[in-house]
């Protein structure tokens, strides 16, 4: 797949650029996640900061995870469409929401996390990593 591909938010006030291809693509079913999507799981791609140039304003809003770590995400301001999530204590490890991508088909998760927490009517294909929790 060439890069960059191009995104934004629903709105389109928030556009952006990822680089390079996310390290990983991650299918989380945590609760939380399933509030964020509305869905039964929420879709992370694992990019450094450096591959992502966004443009348009962001607005901040955060929460303590159960490890205790500050999980916090960036989005419209305008149509609140999250961009991204990251860990303030580690800024270049973003956790992009690539669902907002002009080609979606680098969504292909490699691993499920929060399984403990999956809707019992999903399942998850043969073949990619599994995690009880957190990896």
């Amino acid at each position: 797949m060439p890069y960059p591909i191009s995104g934004s938010c629903q709105c389109g006030g928030v556009t952006y650029q990822l680089l390079a291809a996310p390290k990983m693509v991650v299918a989380c079913h945590c609760k939380e996640c399933q509030k964020l999507s509305t869905s039964a799981f929420s879709i992370t791609a694992m990019v450094d900061a450096s591959d992502l140039v966004i443009q348009g304003e962001l607005k901040d809003w955060s929460r303590v995870a159960e490890s205790g770590n500050t999980a916090a995400a960036k989005f419209c301001p305008t149509c609140g469409n999250r961009i991204y999530h990251y860990d303030p204590a580690k800024p270049e490890a973003i956790k992009l929401k690539p669902s907002n991508l002009s080609d979606t088909s680098i969504i292909q998760p490699t691993a499920h996390a929060w399984v403990s927490e999956k809707q019992g009517w999903y399942q998850i294909p043969d073949g990619v990593k599994v995690f009880d929790k957190q990896p």
